[in-house]
This record gives structure tokens, sequence and C-alpha cells, in this order.
């Protein structure tokens, strides 16, 4: 069981970390999170909005040069047959936050991503295909 202390501040994570300690988290990212580093500092890509903006945490982060990574969904999971034909890769915050914690705690990718990828995303685990 983890316990995780949070503080919240007016401060920009710009102010408070070194630029190369940050590592923005955004699907659009080409680079997979293959493990979760503790000496960096992981951003949250998040929109408080209804629909997807491709690219828009990804721009962000590119004006503010910090490095940047996706979860590693398709390299862990599988675009699951639905009636919307509807795969998405964009989580909200919450689901991310509950596949790192997960990851951070057992250190398995595929539990991770089953704690946090909600089947509604249209990805699930290999072994899940029926």
């Amino acid at each position: 069981f983890c316990v995780f202390q949070m503080d919240t501040t007016q401060e920009s994570y710009l102010d408070l970390f070194p630029l190369d300690a940050i590592v923005y988290l955004t699907p659009d990212s080409e680079n997979v999170l293959e493990d979760i580093d503790p000496s960096k500092v992981y951003v949250l890509g998040g929109l408080v909005d209804e629909s997807i903006h491709k690219n828009l945490t990804l721009q962000r982060a590119q004006e503010q040069s910090l490095q940047t990574a996706r979860l590693p969904i398709r390299e862990y999971m599988v675009k699951t047959t639905n009636t919307k034909n509807y795969h998405s890769e964009t989580l909200a915050i919450n689901q991310v936050f509950d596949v790192l914690s997960t990851y951070y705690e057992t250190r398995s990718w595929p539990t991770a991503l089953k704690a946090g990828v909600s089947s509604g995303k249209g990805y699930v685990l290999p072994d899940a295909v029926k």
C-alpha cells in the first residue's frame, strides 16, 4: 500500500524544479515512458476540457523546452474491436495517476495499465482479447 504526500502551490513547476529534471507526460509524445526515475519530476499534462486537443500538451512542453514521454499503452495493450471503432490513449488525470502509482508499486506495466485504462478507451491487455 503506497501513500503519497502532495503539496499544492501557486508557483509554477518551472520555478520549482530544474528543467532537466522535469518530464511532461503527454499522449502525443514520441518517447515511451519505460520506467519511473525517482530523480525526475513528472508533470501530468492535462486539460480541463471535454474535447481532445491533439498535440496541445506536447506543444506546451516543447515551448518550455521540457522532456516529454507517454504511457506505454500501445506497447503493452492491443486495440479491441468495439462498435464505435473508438481507440484513445488520452486518459484523465486520475487515470494517469492510477497507472503511475500502480506501476511504482508493482513495477508491472500490464498491471498498471489494467488499473488505469478503462476498456472504454478501446485498449485491453492481450490476454483479455477473446
